[in-house]
């Protein structure tokens, strides 16, 4: 008799999953059918020879549900290009991030992740993707990446970005811009973060992306724009995008708590992007795909 596996674990083996991550999104959204009947968890038990069916799905997936978030800070902020760039991805994991900014014209994604073998094999083996595997992005240089990127972009966890910015700064062009997603539980310090690993204190939050434009002004850069991420973290935690730039006007504490403020009203109402002077609805699409996840002082996120 053929030994018995997870549902998850059973999605990835046939292909239709690229990650288990993938597959329990994929199980959350009612899109997979086990003998006829639609999965409810991705850890049930199914045998190899049972009849197993992922239903089409509407909108944009991309190789990670992280890279809804980025869609949705682009599409937020309209003045701010990727077409024809050279790009960073720090804390690349499956690859959200990226495949979103090759998606919207990047010419080459630098993906730079502490962890090994994560990133889709699709972008793994897209020529425009140089892959650095298990490295550090906060000792991250230039020279170690072939150069200076006209744009970064970053999804980092259990590491504050007040410690990771500067190399982040360091490897982007003077004229360049930089796109942290600024998340509160690994900035707050453990003794403010609530239940479940949560920050839900708008006060904090706040406090928090000042903190970090702070640090970004230190070096030389201001903020273009500030959002909400229209979607939360895995457990729920509220983020944020900053864009930095040098030139751009030092952040607007108004305006940061004018966002903030907006955390418990739907996304399209919770995105200011300063370079435009106004809110700006989130644009971007709604789906599904895999989360990242690991142990190491700087560690990637879902993207």
């Amino acid at each position: 008799m053929a030994r018995r596996a997870r549902l998850d674990a059973e999605l990835v083996r046939r292909g239709l999953a690229r990650s288990r991550e993938h597959a329990a999104e994929l199980v959350a959204a009612g899109r997979v059918e086990v003998r006829g009947g639609t999965a409810t968890k991705p850890a049930t038990s199914v045998d190899p020879a049972d009849a197993i069916r992922v239903l089409e799905g509407g909108g944009v997936e991309y190789a990670s549900r992280g890279g809804h978030k980025l869609a949705g800070a682009l599409a937020a902020f309209p003045a701010l290009t990727v077409e024809g760039k050279r790009c960073l991805d720090a804390g690349a994991s499956t690859g959200g991030f990226t495949d979103v900014l090759l998606r919207a014209g990047a010419a080459r994604v630098v993906a730079v992740d502490v962890g090994y073998g994560q990133l889709v094999w699709a972008l793994r083996t897209d020529d425009r993707v140089q892959v650095h595997d298990r490295t550090n992005v906060r000792t991250l240089t230039p020279e170690d990446i072939g150069g200076q990127v006209d744009l970064t972009v970053a999804d980092l966890s259990f590491i504050s970005l007040r410690l990771v910015l500067p190399a982040l700064a360091a490897c982007t062009l003077p004229d360049g811009d930089l796109v942290p997603m600024v998340k509160p539980q690994f900035e707050v310090g453990k003794d403010r973060v609530g239940t479940g690993g949560v920050v839900r204190d708008p006060k904090l939050h706040a406090e928090v992306v000042l903190d970090v434009a702070a640090s970004a002004a230190e070096l030389g850069l201001g903020v273009a724009g500030v959002g909400r991420s229209p979607l939360p973290g895995p457990s729920g935690n509220i983020e944020f995008f900053l864009w930095l730039r040098r030139g751009a006007p030092p952040v607007d504490p108004a305006e940061v708590a004018r966002v903030v403020g907006l955390a418990g009203a739907s996304p399209a109402d919770g995105v200011v992007d300063l370079a435009a002077g106004e809110s700006a609805g989130h644009a971007g699409p709604v789906g599904s795909a895999g989360a990242g996840g690991g142990e190491s002082d700087v560690e990637d996120g879902e993207s």
